[in-house]
């Protein structure tokens, strides 16, 4: 049971965690998820091998699923990483926090990987990361671990790249009831023009699809401080969602006190209690 008590010690197994920049990646997300009681698995899907953690505490409510950001996509603006695995995992810090009864977090293709063992494409972590075949595999993922959870509703949280896939996820899925994203790269193609980078043809743009989930209830929150993703993002996605009608989409969006990785989990369980707009 994931009761108030449990719930503070996650909250500060999160802010011990993410203040340590010491830990290794891997025992980093194991020690979120062991604070949280998310146990880990492991699904092939679409050629990749994919992490995930869940914790599921009943099959009559629906699942929160949580996609991780980028990770450790670049060392530095021309270098490429050769382990995609965030040193730091934001989106399953948020995860961990969530005392929702069904919990899942996604990494995302390649991260969490023993490259030894499970070698993975670097043009998945970089030009490619939001491809259809990215997305394929992580839509496969999900179907697949909804038919173990009696195929129950899904409220879809995406953390920066995350936002992406989640997006591009609730347009081609008929389960998903909200959206929320928290610095959520909506827009790669404006994201990279502005910080002067190259573009990613072969990756699906969030934007692209924004009408298509027009209806869908859903929050974006921007951090004031992200130097990242800055917050036109969020407002030219917000526009897409109903360009040709004069009633507003169900959509919302929340400016918070935080940069582009730091105090989203300090702060994310007053954001998960704002109400979605519609």
């Amino acid at each position: 049971m994931f009761n108030h008590r449990v719930w503070r010690s996650v909250f500060f197994a999160v802010v011990l965690v993410s203040g340590c920049a010491t830990l290794q990646p891997h025992h980093h997300a194991e020690q979120l998820a062991q604070s949280a009681d998310l146990q880990k698995s492991t699904i092939s899907a679409g050629g990749f091998v994919l992490t995930a953690y869940s914790r599921i505490g009943n099959l009559d409510q629906p699942v929160n699923i949580y996609i991780e950001g980028d990770g450790l996509a670049w060392l530095s603006r021309y270098q490429l990483s050769a382990d995609p695995t965030p040193r730091e995992a934001t989106g399953l810090a948020l995860a961990a926090l969530d005392p929702a009864k069904n919990v899942v977090y996604l990494a995302r293709p390649c991260q969490f990987n023993d490259f030894d063992l499970i070698p993975c494409d670097s043009a998945y972590w970089s030009n490619k990361r939001f491809s259809q075949e990215v997305i394929d595999a992580m839509n496969q993922e999900v179907s697949s671990l909804i038919r173990k959870m009696h195929d129950q509703k899904i409220n879809l949280i995406g953390y920066s790249g995350g936002a992406a896939v989640a997006a591009l996820l609730a347009a081609r899925r008929n389960d998903v009831v909200s959206l929320r994203t928290v610095a959520g790269n909506l827009d790669h193609n404006f994201v990279n023009q502005y910080h002067e980078v190259d573009a990613m043809p072969e990756s699906l743009n969030a934007i692209d699809i924004a009408e298509k989930i027009k209806a869908l209830p859903q929050l974006h929150f921007v951090g004031i401080n992200d130097k990242v993703i800055p917050k036109q993002v969020a407002l030219r996605f917000i526009a897409r969602l109903q360009p040709q009608s004069s009633s507003a989409p169900c959509a919302g969006l929340i400016m918070v006190e935080a940069g582009h990785q730091d105090h989203w989990a300090q702060q994310w369980p007053q954001l998960l209690r704002q109400p979605l707009p519609c």
